[in-house]
């Protein structure tokens, strides 16, 4: 049974991990993964394998928009889809939104499909990183149909709980699905600015969830 700390032609799992996951490497990770059985053992090793820099393997596939290796990385049972990194407070969401602003304008639709993948999962747009931005905020504005997308996610998260922190994240130790820590109302101005919705019957239903929520 495979460990952390287990060599594999001079590599430990964390090494090899981490390199798949670098270089999208599916066969190597595929292959730590079949030496686990243990579902408990392999979603502990998967979620808290860390580089030196404080990126979880989810952030290391991320930056590199390696969309296989992220795939086959949320198939897998347990799988924590919004880890905090430890410089910036990033989820892998927003390490995703810098890659995708690093490349050509032509790789937008890989990335858009990259991120419409990470959102179906479960990932939160909402989640803000240290410097209290969202995944939403750091898309180049030239991009509109990667805001689109995200605000499209955005707005079907508003109904499930207010903006969360890293903090929350981090001490939920739960998947995004299951984060229900909220913030405290940050305002009137911000909320209004979070509507889009398209007719009567949604505002309603808006301002609705909205006095409930300040009455609390």
């Amino acid at each position: 049974m495979a460990g952390d700390d287990e060599v594999h032609d001079g590599a430990s799992t964390k090494e090899i991990l981490i390199e798949a996951c670098r270089r999208n490497n599916t066969d190597l990770l595929q292959e730590i993964i079949d030496g686990i059985p243990d579902e408990d053992q392999l979603s502990k090793i998967l979620n808290n394998t860390t580089t030196v820099m404080g990126n979880h393997l989810f952030h290391e596939a991320a930056l590199q928009g390696n969309y296989e290796i992220m795939d086959l990385l949320l198939d897998q049972p347990n799988f924590e889809c919004d880890p905090i990194n430890r410089l910036e407070g990033d989820t892998p969401l927003h390490s995703a939104i810098r890659w995708i602003n690093s490349e050509p304008r032509a790789q937008r639709p890989f990335g858009n499909a990259l991120v419409d993948m990470m959102l179906e999962a479960g990932c939160n747009p909402r989640v803000k990183n240290k410097g209290g931005l969202t995944a939403l905020q750091l898309v180049d504005p030239s991009n509109k149909e990667l805001r689109e997308l995200i605000q499209k996610h955005e707005y079907a998260a508003l109904n499930a709980g207010d903006f969360v922190s890293p903090g929350d994240v981090a001490a939920s130790g739960k998947t995004s699905a299951a984060v229900v820590e909220q913030q405290a109302d940050a305002g009137g101005d911000d909320e209004d600015a979070e509507f889009s919705g398209s007719d009567e019957e949604e505002r309603a239903e808006w301002e609705r969830r909205r006095r409930e929520k300040k009455g609390r």
